[in-house]
């Protein structure tokens, strides 16, 4: 069994900027998997700052999220929908598309639904 291990979003291993620079993602990996750090500008949607770079209709990456500030709206394909604020955890299922609510912003933490969030592909 591994050690511990001390990973800091201040040095990240992987920083995947989205559309338009309203936000970026930052990753690192704890050994046990990779955590993600996302940072979403006010104006910042999914639909219109990811969706280009996943290819997909809506967003199909599962989270498991910790809102550290800011707030977000999700609204899954289905039509149910919340929004999520600082010390919020949230899961979230694929199927769905979000984006900032007011103009602070949002910044989120991710254990399972960042590891190939906005990841452009090579070539």
């Amino acid at each position: 069994m591994a050690g511990l291990v001390r990973k800091s979003f201040a040095s990240p291993e992987e920083v995947r900027p989205f559309e338009e620079g309203k936000g970026r993602l930052e990753m690192v990996d704890v050994g046990a998997g990779p955590v993600g750090r996302a940072t979403f500008e006010p104006g910042w949607r999914w639909s219109q700052h990811v969706k280009p770079i996943a290819g997909t209709d809506s967003c199909q990456a599962p989270h498991l999220a910790y809102v550290a500030s800011g707030r977000i709206k999700v609204v899954m394909d289905d039509g149910q929908e919340e929004e999520f604020g600082p010390g919020d955890c949230m899961l979230c299922p694929p199927g769905h598309d979000a984006w900032v609510v007011g103009d602070e912003p949002c910044v989120v933490i991710d254990w399972q639904g960042f590891a190939d969030y906005a990841k452009r592909k090579a070539g």
